[in-house]
């Protein structure tokens, strides 16, 4: 009786009109908003208790536990009539994000805007995360306000992905939600279950009430709970609708109305008798007194019992926005929003009916309809609100029969597709090399077309010169590969020579990025596919071109009435110029056909804009100028499309940086956060209209600018192709988007595409996250001088991490630890001196902005609206990040020996490491004592799967990430195997070889029965492809994460060799730890790394180096080095890429340079050594077993030493080194793998001169030119290195080893660098010891010559057509001379400077004397006026440490690079080129039928493995 009595009591305040609520608007929460502490329970009838915080109203409720999946809408969803008696658990992590609108604004129907009735329906709300700040422009309150004054409970804190899981495999329950934590558990059998009320009586209508009064269709609806959305819907379209009760005796009054309609509504439809005996009446009546009956969800059921049928109640309901939904009349899916808790069963309806709908998931009905009579329903919800109106269509059929009642019900009928390509060999077109911009997400791509071309029974031929990539792969250990593999330039050219020698019927385009895209376009314009009859898989070519074009684009979206921003296209600098004065200054500009921003920027004023549209428009034949949005929102949405118009929205992603900062280089969350449920379906209505307007079949990406304070938006552009974006969609949502795309391309219906992570469902679906993905940007201008860090339209980043969490904070801090292992988390990291710098940083972003935001907060030197104010940030954003700082403030108040186990794991579900609690509590502590107070108090991280449908059904993936947000793990301990460890984000120095190196080792531990682990956090690589190993974990990789994984799953060992610089520097801590290492010991590794203890190392075995001194001062150092004789070269300890190392050439370098390496290695020693001039630099890639070498190959370097290894060209087998030096090689390499007792792989570095044979660096693990050494060789390096690290078998592997020569014979094969200089304004392309290049590529050839040439057009070098300038410092212009007189005999001209033409006069080689670029008075042509003009085809300026003209030097380099010029900078490589262009005529030779003529000739027992492989 109590019980009642209060329940009555809490009904009596939520039945309030939400239209009476008066209160203040308030748009954010202020900075008094307190976060809910008091605790509350849910006790479930199966005896499960869960205590999280109250918020909302803090009383007791009861009802039936249910979740619904959608990740956005709840005051839709709350409002719902259909959640009447329920408890609704929301799987979207946070939930409050956007506050709740006005509750007193009504719109033009009398309805309350906003919400789907006039109070919350709900008995409860259950949460992981309640968001006490919220948001919006629409926002009125928070949603703990308005459940306040409703009177309805909310728990916080709460695992819903386990309580959901427990729905769904017990079903719904009768829950409790219990403010009094000492009150007992109820007795379930006392309480009564909600589907035993009449549900629908206690929300129907008590008398008629019409709307829309006066409209000319008369409509009778049967209210049995109708959402407002419903009634919007009908009375826009012309209804004068009257809503009548649920029992209201309308079968007698059909006469009187056009059609009758039947609401959806709560509960069990058995109960609503007096409906079911009315419809029975309307739809028995004689056939001249038909009317059309239309029923939604409970009206769905309804009617199915009103034709003989029987309901039946689902075990969980069906209750989320994205249930896929098949047409049988037209064999169409929709994408749909549902709510419901029974079914029918069509197999019990009378004859005369049919199933109209079906759910793709599960097969329950979801609509049926008369097979004469216009009686049709949905149990789904055509008004959406929430969720998407795909089937908004319906009210249209529905009024369409009310005019025409004696017509067939029909639906609105998609073009028929075109027929499926019937094509049998494929070619597929690669990247090329990863540059920035086009990284491994296209190895990623490509790698899934090929197994789902593969799968279909597809003959595939790859074009790819990335000789890194997973995709080039041509061993066993894949089931799916390539038939055939070109390792050649992706050049119409040579993608032609390619057709006419495999005769593929059909090409795939979509997977290469730019590169293959803008390549395809040539073709197409120039008609070669049609020449030979090649079909176009997936989006036309036109279509390409339609989204490529800027004007196009801008045409054809002005057909279908959608907003793009202001802009006009321009073909010149002075079309430009007028366009600009019609939209005004600030402007943005960007390139028609091109990659990453490249060639886009604001214009501030006109000079401006003449100096970036001169450059734009060098490397691109069109621009767009543009009006500024500058702090609007960006929004981006990943859309699939098929043949048949099947059309979803895969994944949604928000930018935390407002619009002025390129995709590529700004921080990114997925799903979005501050998005309503009208924007989110506005945006992803638009999409899916556009890319059906366009016509893509595949995927593709669309970008929005979203205007921060109203419903405006534009369209930025449409990628038609799979993009960086789209990796990380696809490993964000566990949608494999390129796998499907590639399906998609060959014709099939999405709908016959399996979802490969559930195994169950199908491709035709839009995934629901219960979790918040961060991807934040790696950038690396801090290796480049001169380049502004600054980032905005262009972009600049190397790579990217993706980290996963439960609220933002968790994922963000995560993701801030991944992309620089020295970065603790957020907190303030190279301090900004002086408020100015601070706000300067905020307003004009570089890569440090989140770090400047860290600061502000915990200096508290600025506010969250001042922050807001400088950056246009959105404030949810920048209150979730106080909510970090708010942690670090309680936790500075304690010792270690306070630290309650409250505080512990608050700030561990904030995204704390362990490292990070320690450097932050009072009396300050290590790493292993705040890790032994945690595990003591039972807080240790659970492990949680990415199943792409939010739990609603079992997943069969082992895709997972790890979370303090839970209190279940969805999967259990492996009990063994071999972990991995990847190489985390892309970065100068370790790219996509690195990740090849990964995904082969743990392809050979498959391959040999072990369970394999991947731990790695980059969401373009392959290795975190859920489906390449037996646990994917999706984490940091950090001494603290792979302890986690490593006791929980209680591994057999760990691989750190094969992904770099960064789990070879955890080897010390993680053996320290006590855990197992495979291969060689962490101390092994650590002799090699610290360079003190290896350069005594080696001289301790008697292998030669060059003089070395550990630094102890600046004095000893300059002592050394004026003994032994400048230059010297300084060497930090335990770096990547070579940062930090530096040749100085007199005392004042010097000492710049100890500073430098003195900061980047801290904790390590830092040597400095002589630097041998003039020496060949020699690398020996190997595998050691127990110290004895297995595996050996020896390959040079084209450029002489003082060019990093990553930067230099390779080629193996060597062709200048004689047999001497080759035996002074593998003598010292078998002395060091012997005294490092090395097991796996190691990389050694030598230089020559002379007789002098000296080692200069030790890798005892992989390095970036594996890769191509084991496909070089024909033989997998890492594959021995794993086998030998779990001590298996090689003897089957027919292994180069120290006695191997001539391996390879009869071809060479050469590495070439790229390079991304074009993209970092003002930096200095030259090469030098510290690495700059961002990929590679490889080609091979008859000889060192044919490949050197086919590897350079690879890096997208183009051939000089007549001209070349040269400027050459006076010491090297002798030996330039020769190569000078190779060019002109090859008939180009050369144009030189003064000093440089001096010599060559002298010489007798005829050149052109030019200006340099700081001559302005001189009479003669100027340097760079011919470089920008387009007269000059090459550049060749190779400056030296003795170089005077530094300015003029620099000028012409980069003034070739800005103009897309090709450019050469080291003697060396000048000479291959000039033997390159000799060997092979420039008119003839260089054609690429003449450079496959040794393919025509070849006999199969000279092939390099296979005939069908290496090409």
């Amino acid at each position: 009786m109590l019980r009642h009595a209060a329940k009555s009591a809490i009904q009596s305040r939520r039945a309030r009109s939400i239209g009476q609520v008066g209160r203040s608007l308030a748009t954010q929460s202020g900075d008094d908003t307190k976060k809910p502490t008091a605790l509350a329970k849910i006790h479930l009838e199966d005896g499960t208790t869960l205590v999280g915080k109250s918020f909302g109203c803090h009383e007791g409720a009861e009802g039936e536990v249910v979740f619904a999946t959608g990740m956005v809408g709840y005051p839709e969803s709350m409002t719902d009539p259909s959640y009447q008696g329920q408890i609704l658990t929301l799987t979207t992590p946070m939930v409050g994000n956007y506050g709740v609108p006005d509750r007193k604004t009504i719109d033009e129907y009398g309805l309350p805007k906003h919400f789907e009735s006039d109070k919350i329906h709900v008995n409860g709300l259950i949460v992981q995360d309640y968001s006490h700040h919220y948001s919006h422009w629409n926002a009125a309150s928070s949603l703990g306000d308005w459940m306040k004054e409703q009177g309805v409970p909310g728990l916080s804190g709460i695992d819903t992905r386990m309580l959901t899981k427990k729905i769904r495999e017990n079903g719904a329950m009768i829950g409790r939600i219990e403010v009094d934590l000492d009150a007992p558990v109820p007795d379930f059998r006392q309480l009564q279950n909600p589907n035993l009320r009449h549900l629908v009586d206690e929300v129907s209508v008590k008398e008629k009430t019409i709307y829309g009064k006066g409209n000319p269709t008369k409509v009778i609806a049967v209210d049995c709970g109708m959402k407002n959305n419903i009634i919007r819907l009908l009375v826009k379209r012309g209804v004068e609708l009257h809503v009548v009760p649920w029992n209201y005796p309308f079968a007698a009054e059909m006469d009187q109305y056009d059609g009758l309609f039947l609401s959806n509504g709560p509960g069990d439809p058995t109960m609503c008798q007096a409906t079911i005996n009315e419809l029975e009446k309307a739809m028995t009546c004689p056939d001249d007194k038909v009317k059309p009956i239309y029923g939604i969800c409970l009206g769905n059921q309804l009617m199915g019992l009103a034709a003989g049928g029987k309901a039946e109640k689902l075990p969980y309901g069906h209750r989320g926005q994205n249930q896929p939904v098949l047409n049988h009349q037209t064999g169409e899916c929709y994408i749909t929003s549902q709510n419901h808790g029974f079914v029918i069963d069509c197999t019990t309806l009378r004859p005369g009916w049919k199933t109209l709908f079906t759910n793709a998931n599960d097969g329950s009905n979801e609509g049926i309809a008369h097979m004469t009579r216009p009686y049709f329903s949905a149990q789904f919800h055509p008004e959406a609100a929430a969720g998407p109106t795909d089937t908004e269509f319906m009210f249209d059929t529905f009024l369409d029969a009310c005019k025409k009642p004696m017509d067939k019900i029909t639906f609105p009928v998609r073009a028929p597709p075109a027929p499926r390509p019937d094509v049998k060999k494929v070619l597929l077109l690669g990247s090329g090399g990863t540059s920035i911009g086009q990284a491994g997400e296209f190895d990623y791509s490509g790698g899934q077309a090929i197994k789902a071309l593969k799968e279909e029974g597809k003959e595939v031929v790859l074009m790819n010169p990335n000789i890194a990539s997973v995709q080039t792969n041509m061993d066993n250990k894949s089931e799916f590969k390539a038939d055939h593999i070109f390792f050649l330039p992706v050049t119409p050219e040579f993608v032609e020579e390619v057709i006419k020698k495999e005769k593929p019927d059909g090409i795939v385009v979509s997977m290469g990025g730019q590169t293959a895209l803008n390549c395809a376009v040539e073709m197409y314009k120039a008609g070669i596919f049609d020449k030979y009859n090649i079909k176009v898989l997936g989006t036309p070519i036109d279509v390409v071109i339609n989204t490529e074009d800027r004007q196009l684009f801008d045409d054809r979206m002005k057909e279908i009435d959608e907003k793009v921003a202001q802009s006009h296209t321009a073909d010149n600098i002075e079309q430009a110029v007028e366009a600009a004065k019609d939209i005004g200054y600030p402007l943005m500009i960007r390139s028609a056909f091109a990659l990453g921003g490249l060639g886009s920027g604001m214009c501030y004023d006109e000079n401006h804009l003449r100096e970036m549209a001169d450059m734009a428009l060098s490397t691109s034949p069109q621009i767009l100028v543009e009006k500024s949005m500058k702090g609007w929102k960006e929004v981006e949405y990943e859309v699939v499309r098929d043949a048949y118009d099947n059309c979803v929205t895969v994944c949604n992603m928000e930018n935390f940086d407002p619009l002025g900062i390129h995709t590529g280089d700004s921080i990114v969350m997925a799903p979005s956060q501050t998005l309503s449920d009208e924007e989110y379906h506005m945006l992803r209505n638009t999409a899916i209209r556009v890319v059906r307007h366009l016509g893509i079949i595949g995927e593709c990406n669309i970008q929005y600018a979203l205007h921060p304070e109203s419903l405006e938006y534009c369209i930025i552009e449409v990628n038609a192709r799979l993009s960086r974006s789209s990796a990380l969609a696809s490993k964000a949502t566990g949608y494999p988007l390129a796998f499907v795309a590639a399906k998609l391309c060959l014709g099939i219906p999405m709908t016959e595409v399996t979802n490969a992570v559930t195994k169950k469902t199908q491709a035709a679906f839009e995934p629901s996250l219960d979790y918040i993905v961060t991807k934040i940007p790696r950038w690396d201008m801090a290796k480049f001088e001169n380049v502004s860090r600054e980032i905005g339209s262009a972009m600049k980043s190397v790579g990217e991490v993706m980290s996963i969490g439960r609220t933002l904070e968790e994922s963000l801090q995560k993701a801030l630890r991944m992309v620089d292992p020295s970065v603790a988390g957020f907190q303030p990291h190279e301090r900004f001196e002086t408020l100015e710098d601070l706000k300067k940083e905020l307003g004009v972003p570089t890569d440090r902005r989140i770090h400047a935001i860290a600061q502000a907060m915990h200096d508290k030197s600025l506010s969250v609206k001042e922050i807001h104010d400088i950056t246009k940030i959105d404030h949810w954003f920048l209150r979730r990040l106080e909510n970090i700082v708010d942690h670090w403030n309680e936790m500075e108040k304690v010792t270690l020996a306070e630290m309650t186990p409250e505080l512990m794991l608050e700030a561990k579900k904030v995204g704390y490491s362990d490292i990070q609690i320690a450097g932050i509590i009072k009396d300050g502590s290590t790493e292993d004592s705040v890790r032994t107070k945690r595990i003591g108090f039972g807080i240790e991280p659970v492990i949680k799967q990415i199943d792409t449908l939010a739990a609603e059904y079992p997943a069969a993936t082992n895709y997972l990430y790890m979370t303090y947000h839970g209190t279940e793990n969805d999967v259990e301990p492996s009990n063994g195997g071999v972990a991995v460890l990847g190489s985390g984000a892309y970065r100068i120095g370790s790219s996509i070889e690195f990740d090849w190196c990964g995904v082969s080792a743990i392809r050979s531990l498959r391959k040999l029965g072990y369970k394999a682990t991947m731990i790695n956090y980059n969401p373009e690589t392959v290795s975190t492809d859920y489906d390449e190993c037996d646990r994917m974990y999706f984490e940091e990789l950090s001494r603290e994460r792979v302890l986690d994984i490593y006791n929980r799953d209680k591994l057999d060992g760990v691989i750190v060799s094969v992904g770099g610089q960064i789990p070879n520097g955890l080897a010390l801590p993680l053996a320290d730890a006590g855990v197992k290492l495979l291969g060689t010991s962490a101390k092994m590794i650590d002799n090699a790394e610290d360079r003190n203890k290896f350069s005594d190392m080696i001289d301790e075995i008697g292998v030669q180096q060059p003089r070395w001194l550990e630094l102890t001062s600046t004095d000893s150092a300059i002592e050394f080095a004026n003994d032994c004789g400048y230059p010297v070269l300084v060497r930090p300890s335990y770096v990547l890429s070579g940062a930090a190392m530096n040749v100085a050439w007199t005392d004042d370098q010097l000492k710049a340079c100890l500073n430098e390496a003195a900061n980047v290695s801290k904790d390590h020693p830092v040597v400095i050594s002589d630097f041998i001039e003039g020496a060949v630099e020699i690398e020996f890639d190997g595998v050691g077993k127990d110290g004895e070498i297995i595996a050996a190959a020896i390959h040079e370097h084209i450029e002489n030493a003082g060019v990093h290894s990553g930067d230099a060209t390779l080629v193996l087998p060597p062709q200048s080194l004689s047999d001497y030096t080759k035996h002074r090689v593998r003598d010292a390499a078998k002395k060091i793998v012997k005294r490092l007792n090395i097991t796996g792989p190691v990389n050694i570095q030598f230089v020559a001169k002379g007789t002098d044979v000296m080692c200069i660096e030790t890798n005892v693990r992989a390095s970036r030119s594996f890769p191509f050494v084991s496909k070089t060789m024909g033989v997998d390096f890492i594959e021995a290195a794993t086998r030998a690290m779990v001590n298996e078998d090689t003897s089957d592997m027919d292994l180069p080893t120290l006695d191997t020569r001539n391996r390879p014979n009869g071809y060479v094969g050469v590495k070439a660098p790229m390079f991304s200089f074009t993209r970092l304004r003002g930096s200095d392309p030259v090469l030098g010891v510290e690495m700059a290049s961002t990929g590679e590529v490889a080609c091979f050839g008859k000889t060192k010559e044919e490949a050197f040439l086919k590897a350079l057009l690879s890096t997208g070098f183009e051939m000089p057509k007549k001209n070349i300038l040269v400027s050459v410092q006076g010491k090297l212009q002798d030996d330039f001379t020769h190569s000078a007189w190779q060019l002109i005999e090859q008939g180009y001209t050369l144009y030189a400077t003064q000093a440089t033409a001096d010599v060559m006069k002298k010489n007798q080689v005829p050149c052109t004397l030019v200006a340099y670029p700081t001559d302005e008075n001189s009479d003669r042509p100027n340097a760079i006026d011919l470089i920008k003009g387009g007269t000059i085809g090459m550049v060749i300026n190779i400056p030296t440490y003795e170089s005077k003209r530094l300015e003029d030097n620099f000028q012409m380099r980069r003034t070739a690079v800005d103009y897309g010029i090709p450019l050469l900078t080291n003697v060396q490589l000048v000479k291959v080129f000039a033997d390159a262009v000799q060997a092979h005529d420039r008119d003839s030779g260089l054609s690429p039928t003449t450079l496959f003529e040794h393919y025509q000739d070849e006999k199969s027992g000279d092939a390099w493995t296979n005939p069908g492989e290496f090409h």
